[in-house]
């Protein structure tokens, strides 16, 4: 078998060709020979498809059938030893085997043959090689247009061309025959030759130098065939040189170039519409198009060579030396590289990287200035004449490309500069306002027929449906065939596999009896002579069995086959079972993307053709011109310098103005072009220094540009006047009537059957609902922006609009930096928005979100290592959405709105994936922790238990007294969340009843109040009598005693003294004025006890009064007076609450207000638990404005407030107050706002938090009574001014947690610590001074209607 005949040798020579074929590009690549027989002698290890190849498996065959007798007789050798299988035998049989004549004879054979074989393929490799080259002579002198056709590219391999290595003589010989003076038979050879080498041969040549010179010659001969061969060489070789030589490959080309326009003098006609590329010689440039894209990261030596070859060939101009100047314009290499790269991504590209671009603006600032200048006069000459021609245009979008330049330093320290007739340097203003023109001037662009467009879009949804329905149920009817087939087959397979089983057990059973017989035979056998018949007979039943036995044998190997092929049988159809379920996968992928993919496309041409769908072309010049006002406003320095400039803002600002003023905007574009103006506009708004330019600069008119300004407090400060919130919704319900509903089938979701279900959806909104939309939702940015968003009734269709984009992982806007993080937070404040957040799915989709993490973890995780037991509070994974719950249910408006008042869902446990929608799922959190907390006991059922100390029962204990622990920092003590190290690890008693009150190591005693100096001088103040007529005087002398006792003591003013100040200054202020009418009130007794207070007013009775007794302000027990006291004034307050008919979201309002009365309760403990003097008090100060604000009980439904508001439940504290405190946060204390920005999260969530509950548990009762009397005595702004100043105490705290993301939970549970009034009363003092007359005189119109 080792003697192989002709036809084996002509199958080798096939299969050897075939081998090579698949390994050239491996081969092809080796610098040298040696390299080249390596990867041939490795090529098992580094291929992976090696043993695949024809002729390996060719060969493996031809050792079987060679040595397959003479290893099968070794094997045998080896096992008769019982030695098979050790490694030391395995290689004594492959020692002996490659020993033996047999192995020899199989190896000269196959030398021989192999031999013959590669001799055979040279020869014809070089017989192919001389007839190529004889037919290249032929060709020579035959027709023009088929001279040296070479169909090669680059990418060819040495199998196709000669690639054998060249000597050095070899290339001296090639450069001598290049020569210019070569002819051209000798010149084409050389170049043939010279391609077939290795690159890194000819570039490391000596004779590099002359070839060099010699290539370029080449490529500026007029023969097209030469120049192309000299072009592929440079193709083939810069991509495999080294940094100097791709250099002057890339130096070669450009100077070339330079030189053919220099010479040639290229020219087209004025009037022409373009360009001729068929023309020879515009063709022949032409093919050099890869060269404005040519970027390798050269060293910065290198790099800067390579730059000033472009910029020098760049910079040429042709204009002298035309035939006729007059009617022909010189074509300049700059018009054919805007003709390849309209949008100068190779300039881009290059100004990628800093060491790049330092050496561009080198070039450009001392020798190539004219670059620019070129370039700003080529959109000097698109201003004046936008309808030149093809080329002109193409022209003007790549030197508007160019101006990109703008946005770096470097770039604009080259303006001023000078221009042909312009006598004044061109400024940076000047040009970026002649860009704005551009835009301006641009035409617009041909439009598709939106009839045609509706047609097509209808079919393809149509088409879209019907294959999908045809897919759906064709390929999952063969589905289920085949898998019920699979299981029929399946069920058969277990039933042989048991039938195979239980014959296997009979046949070891009958041969065991076989054996047992077949010993007793023996044993009989011995007693022959004794019982001779009666061995015969058990003789002859040993036959039977014996007979039995192989019976039962066979039907045993007939099963046993049975089984296997059954086994075999259920393999195939469980294969054909996942083919068929690929192939309806792979086609339901085909079929349906690619269907869908269509049918959004053309619904994208259908509903965005027109005013907005032009503006998606991004290579005319207005979209040019856009992006590169896009890229300035950008950065600052840039914006600052070229965008924040009067002539420019006016500029842009001008068609808007004529339009507005009734007259006609010269645009040729006005869909297109007010669009892009709206996007830069909106672009320069969303910064600060924009927004201040748009607000505050007076010398320009401003009025109308709304932009983004409106989702900033001070921007809607300046455009609520104009009531654009109202205009906008009217647009929007305009537009929304225009959205017809669209009938579709889609495919339903059960897991072994699925129908088609038909249900009627909306189309996609139209770009100028969704664009209504997002500008509406805007005001959901700010506290009053809410409001006046609520006022519209189009609350609910903007939060729906803000969850679908959500769902989709859309941004809010393209000017919109942090999300929907503080959007959806501000929506949840209030008790509409957080309604309408629940029926767009938002919360559930939170809920979902959260119940996700928790128990399936996060998607890129590995299941495969055992993950580490988390130590941290939360783990990572669920933080974010943590938080985003958090924020959702900060506010109790929202608490209440969405759990208040209807049964809550509970389960005791759920199923396997089966995820809660709701957001609470027990009842009374503070009994089930208890009742853990009792669980944990050593001895459950017994009352001498102790208590298993762990993380979760100091986790529990901890939220338990913080939850009935009342009072700021430094009263109350909360035991900590970890165990301690040491031999007591946790010395704290547990909170083990409840409704009981903590244990008292919990609760710190303060030390008794004492009356100072300045209690005594307040004291003397209020015993003087004010006249009657001059209530304004005694006030401002209170203010200035106030402050003075403020600030001269550690204390402030406390005790009685503050009782009495408080009583006179209300009696004053009511005296002097009524910002409401003077309410009268008088209750009997079965009134009063008629009310019923809710559970929460109850609880908050108790810890009202266990909060006063511990700071011994109460003597004895006072819940029945303090409970007296809060039904009275819901009694007062109902009198003056009007039934107003509330928004559909606003459905849990009720008429009376259902939380804890604080400042009732605060009053009540500073007037030592008098009910009386209490009840007097809050009657009086109901007539002030200040009672509007912090005491929030006091406007609920009120009568007072404008219906809508009313009806909203939305109350003045937050969108007045919490509004104010953010618009001065952001100028007083920018890092703070910037921190609650970027968290995701509002400052006028924890204000209203703080101010609804009077600051109880952040600050300490003293600092409590100083925030009622500051804003009772100083204004009611100064509701806004102290709430800035805890937020500017609190700044370095606040940074700190939100780098650790951990804001919200900061806020929430952490008292505020070490503030006291009188360090900040003057702070508070200065904001005043700057403020008050905006603050103030929007708190005096709470009763006003919405604007």
């Amino acid at each position: 078998m080792s003697h192989f005949s002709t036809e084996d040798e002509a199958e080798l020579q096939y299969l050897l060709r075939q081998l090579l074929k698949s390994t050239k590009d491996r081969i092809s690549g080796a610098p040298s020979i040696e390299c080249a027989e390596e990867i041939l002698l490795h090529l098992e290890e580094t291929d992976k498809n090696f043993h695949n190849y024809e002729f390996v498996r060719y060969l493996r065959q031809h050792v079987d059938r060679s040595l397959g007798v003479v290893v099968e007789a070794e094997t045998e050798h080896s096992a008769a030893g019982d030695t098979l299988g050790s490694a030391h035998d395995i290689h004594g049989v492959t020692r002996r085997t490659r020993d033996s004549a047999e192995y020899k004879q199989m190896m000269q054979g196959l030398k021989n043959t192999m031999s013959m074989v590669v001799e055979s393929l040279i020869n014809k490799f070089e017989e192919d090689q001389l007839r190529k080259e004889e037919m290249d002579r032929d060709n020579l002198h035959g027709p023009s247009e088929s001279h040296f056709n070479d169909n090669g590219s680059d990418s060819d391999s040495s199998f196709n061309h000669s690639y054998a290595f060249i000597k050095q003589e070899q290339l001296q010989e090639l450069a001598e025959q290049l020569d210019s003076g070569q002819p051209k038979e000798v010149r084409w050879e050389a170049l043939q030759k010279l391609c077939c080498a290795p690159p890194s041969d000819v570039l490391s040549c000596e004779s590099w130098g002359s070839l060099r010179a010699s290539l370029s010659a080449a490529l500026d001969d007029p023969d097209p065939d030469l120049s192309d061969k000299v072009l592929k060489f440079f193709a083939k070789t810069s991509s495999s040189s080294p940094f100097n030589l791709t250099r002057e490959i890339y130096s070669s080309l450009a100077n070339s170039l330079e030189g053919y326009f220099l010479t040639h003098k290229l020219s087209l006609p004025i009037g022409s519409d373009g360009i001729d590329v068929t023309r020879p010689d515009i063709s022949r440039l032409l093919k050099q198009k890869e060269m404005p894209s040519f970027w390798i990261r050269h060293p910065e030596k290198y790099m800067e060579e390579v730059i000033e070859s472009t910029f020098s060939l760049l910079s040429v101009h042709a204009d002298l030396g035309l035939a006729s100047p007059g009617t022909e314009k010189a074509l300049e290499p700059v018009h054919l590289l805007a003709l390849l790269d309209i949008k100068a991504t190779w300039f881009n590209k290059w100004m990628h990287s800093y060491y790049s671009r330092a050496v561009i603006f080198r070039l450009l600032e001392k020798k190539y200035k004219t670059l620019v200048v070129a370039a700003v006069e080529q959109c000097l000459q698109h201003n004046t004449d936008c309808e030149h021609r093809t080329h002109e245009t193409t022209d003007a979008c790549h030197s508007m490309e160019q101006q990109n330049i703008l946005i770096y330093t470097n770039g604009r320290k080259l303006f001023p500069i000078k221009i042909k007739k312009h006598k004044d340097p061109f400024s940076l203003t000047d040009l970026v306002v002649t860009l704005i023109n551009i835009m301006y001037q641009n035409p617009q662009p041909p439009r598709t027929d939106p009839s045609h467009i509706h047609h097509m879009y209808y079919q393809v949804h149509h088409m879209y449906y019907q294959i999908h329905h045809m897919l759906y149920h064709q390929i999952h009817h063969m589905y289920h065939q085949i898998h019920h087939m699979y299981y029929q087959i399946h069920h058969m397979y277990y039933q042989v596999h048991h039938m195979y089983y239980q014959v296997h057990h009979m046949y070891y059973q009958i041969h065991h009896m076989y054996y047992q017989i077949h010993h007793m035979y023996y044993q009989i056998h011995h007693m022959y002579h004794q019982i001779h018949h009666m061995y015969y007979q058990i003789h002859h039943m040993y036959h039977q069995i014996h007979h039995m036995y192989y019976q039962v044998h066979h039907m045993y190997y007939q099963i046993h086959h049975m089984y296997y092929q059954v086994h075999h049988m259920y393999y195939q159809v469980h294969h054909m079972y996942y083919q068929v379920h690929h192939m309806y996968y792979q086609i339901h992928h085909m079929l349906y993307h690619q269907i869908h993919h269509m049918y959004y496309q053309v619904h994208h041409m259908f509903f965005y053709q027109d005013p907005l769908g032009p503006r998606l072309c991004s290579c005319g010049p207005e979209s040019l011109v856009t992006e590169v006002l896009w890229m300035l406003c950008e950065r600052t320095e840039s914006a600052v310098e070229c965008i924040y400039q009067s002539p420019v803002i006016e500029t842009l600002l001008a068609p808007l103005i004529r339009l507005l003023n009734g007259e006609q905007a010269k645009l040729k574009s006005p869909g297109v072009t007010l669009t892009h103006i709206a996007d830069v506009l909106a672009r320069i708004a969303n910064t600060d220094r924009g927004l201040s330019l748009f607000l505050y600069d007076k010398n320009l008119d401003l009025a109308n540009n709304k932009g983004q300004m409106y989702n900033t407090c001070e921007g809607l400060q300046v455009l609520r006047p104009y009531g654009l919130h109202a205009f906008i919704a009217a647009a929007l319900k305009e537009a929304s009537a225009m959205s017809t509903p669209v009938c579709a089938p889609v495919p339903g979701s059960s897991s072994c059957t699925a129908t088609l279900e038909t249900q009627t959806i909306a189309c996609p909104s139209p770009v100028w609902e969704e664009t209504l939309q997002d500008s509406l939702l805007h005001f959901a940015s700010t506290p009053k922006g809410l409001l006046l968003l609520h006022s519209t009734g189009a609350l609910d269709h903007c939060v729906a609009y803000m969850f679908s984009r959500f769902i989709k992982k859309l941004q809010v806007s393209h000017c919109e930096k942090f999300g929907y993080g503080v959007m959806m937070t501000q929506v949840a404040a209030t008790a509409p928005g957080v309604m309408a957040l629940r029926d767009s799915g938002y919360v559930q989709a939170l809920v979902v979100q959260l119940w996700a993490v928790l128990e399936c973890g996060r998607e890129d995780l590995r299941v495969v290592p055992p993950t580490s037991t988390p130590m941290d509070p939360i783990d990572g994974s669920c933080l974010k959405s943590f938080l985003s719950l958090v924020n959702l249910l900060w506010s109790p408006h929202s608490v209440w709105g969405l759990v208040g008042g209807r049964p809550l869902p509970q389960k005791t446990a759920y199923s396997f994936r089966e995820v809660p929608s709701s957001i609470v799922s027990q009842y009374a959190i503070c009994s089930m922790l208890l009742l853990r907390q009792k669980e944990n006991l050593t001895e459950p059922a017994g009352a001498e238990g102790q208590l298993i100390i762990d993380s979760l029962s100091v986790e529990r204990n901890h939220v338990l007294v913080r939850v009935c622990a009342v009072g700021g920092p430094t009263e109350r003590k909360l035991p900590p969340r970890a165990l301690q190290e040491g031999p007591d690890p946790y010395p704290w008693p547990m909170f083990l009843s409840y409704p009981s009150p903590p244990p008292q190591c919990y609760t710190l005693y303060s030390a008794a109040l004492n009356d100072s100096k300045q209690d005594s001088e307040i004291s003397a103040f209020l015993a003087s009598s004010s006249d009657p007529g001059k209530e304004d005087q005694w006030m401002a002398a209170c203010r200035k005693q106030y402050c003075k006792a403020m600030s001269t003591t550690s204390t402030g003013l406390t005790g009685a003294v503050l009782s009495r100040l408080l009583e006179k200054a209300v009696s004053v202020s009511t005296a002097r004025d009524h910002f409401f009418a003077p309410a009268h009130y008088k209750a009997n007794e079965s009134s009063v006890a008629s009310v019923e207070l809710s559970s929460v007013q109850q609880l908050g009775v108790n810890i009202c009064v266990r909060y006063g007794r511990s700071l011994g302000l109460l003597k004895e027990e006072c819940a029945k007076e303090l409970a007296l006291l809060l039904k009275h004034t819901r009694l007062f307050l109902s009198a003056q609450q009007a039934s107003v008919p509330t928004h559909p979201n606003s459905a849990s309002i009720k008429n009376s207000h259902q939380g804890q009365d604080w400042l009732a309760a605060t009053v009540f403990l500073i007037m030592a638990g008098d009910v009386d003097k209490t009840l007097c008090w809050l009657v009086d100060f109901s007539s002030l404005l200040c009672s509007a604000f912090i005491w929030p009980a006091r406007m609920h439904s009120s009568v007072h407030l404008p219906a809508e508001v009313a009806a909203s439940g939305i109350p003045p504290v937050y969108w007045c107050t919490a509004h104010y405190v953010e618009m001065l946060l952001k100028a007083e204390v920018p890092l703070v706002h910037s921190a609650f920005r970027m968290s995701g999260f509002t400052p006028s969530q924890i204000c209203l938090q703080w101010l609804n509950q009077c600051f109880w548990n952040y600050l300490d009762w003293p600092q409590v009574c100083h925030y009622v009397s500051t804003c009772v005595l100083m204004g009611p702004d100064y509701q806004v001014y102290v709430c800035v100043a805890v937020l500017k105490h609190l700044q370095p705290d606040i940074l700190q947690h939100t780098q650790s993301q951990e804001l919200q939970v900061y806020l929430k549970e952490e008292p505020v610590v070490g503030f006291r009034f009188q360090d900040y009363l003057e702070f508070m003092g200065e904001l005043e001074g700057r403020y008050r007359s905006t603050v103030l005189s929007d708190m005096k119109s709470v009763t006003l209607p919405l604007a």
